[in-house]
């Protein structure tokens, strides 16, 4: 389940990517891909739980981690819009280092010597793939907004922690993706207007892919796999995911990497990598992501 789940998730950047070279216009495809989606998991939710109770106290919580897949959602759309779904993939490997980051300006963890020198290495990786994004076609607009694509899923991701030991995962995730969609629905009024839909059939099954796969099917496997095997092996398989999803880019899209790219990829798995490893098991669940509706 932890493999098929990563698996749905990388593939969906470069499906992702293939809708918006085919005719769909970002925020169009966003907005009715997570409508479709939502509704799904709502079904799914009711029939398993009944309720979508949340205390009044959780309000602000729940408001504010919607607040964060909106951003999301919009840096994501746009992110792979305007730059290479490899360049996105690798760039989205640099999330860990985000929320570890929140977590510290927000008092809720130290972090020792070894996250510093894991997040330095990974930053330097950052820098390469923006050095090269000139000569690999990736504009520094697409650029900078992957980068905001992890920071806005990592503030998520630490948003939604505290509402995760409270309520069930599908409940928070039908009702968090519920919230934030609406101001996303509002943002592509005007693309929505303009958009044709006159799409081949490939386009139309990516799209369902794209319902299906990495927003409705994953949080069902990756919730169930947690609950068996644990958060942070869970997480070991998570990491995989931005080099699962340039490995996709490459075979079905053609792109290439510079070779600053390749250094950059592997800088940012080393930092990562060495983070982890020097974190040991024990504290391995501190600051994990809790994927819910993951891109």
């Amino acid at each position: 389940m932890l493999l098929g789940t990563v698996l749905l998730w990388a593939l969906n950047i470069t499906v992702t990517k293939f809708m918006f070279d085919h005719g769909w216009k970002p925020l169009a495809y966003g907005t009715i891909r997570y409508f479709v989606a939502i509704s799904l998991f709502w079904a799914f939710t009711y029939y398993r739980e009944r309720s979508f109770r949340i205390a009044r106290a959780d309000f602000w919580l729940v408001a504010l981690a919607a607040l964060m897949i909106f951003l999301n959602q919009l840096c994501f759309v746009y992110g792979v819009k305007l730059a290479h779904a490899s360049t996105v993939a690798l760039l989205l490997g640099t999330t860990p280092i985000f929320i570890g980051l929140i977590a510290l300006a927000l008092r809720l963890e130290h972090l020792p010597g070894p996250f510093w020198i894991g997040a330095a290495i990974t930053f330097a990786g950052v820098a390469l793939i923006a050095v090269a994004n000139g000569s690999v076609g990736s504009s520094l607009a697409g650029t900078l907004i992957a980068i905001a694509t992890a920071f806005t899923w990592a503030c998520y991701t630490t948003a939604i922690a505290p509402l995760m030991r409270r309520y069930s995962p599908y409940r928070i995730s039908s009702v968090v993706l519920a919230i934030g969609w609406v101001p996303l629905a509002l943002a592509a009024i005007p693309q929505l207007g303009h958009e044709q839909f006159s799409f081949g059939w490939k386009v139309w099954l990516g799209f369902g892919y794209a319902v299906i796969g990495p927003l409705f099917l994953t949080n069902i496997l990756w919730f169930t796999s947690i609950d068996r095997v644990g958060a942070s092996r869970a997480a070991l398989f998570g990491n995989l995911q931005p080099f699962f999803a340039v490995f996709f880019a490459l075979i079905l899209l053609s792109e290439s990497l510079d070779g600053l790219e390749i250094a950059g990829g592997v800088l940012i798995f080393a930092g990562i990598a060495f983070e982890r490893i020097s974190r040991g098991p024990a504290t391995a669940t501190a600051h994990e992501p809790v994927p819910a509706g993951r891109e």
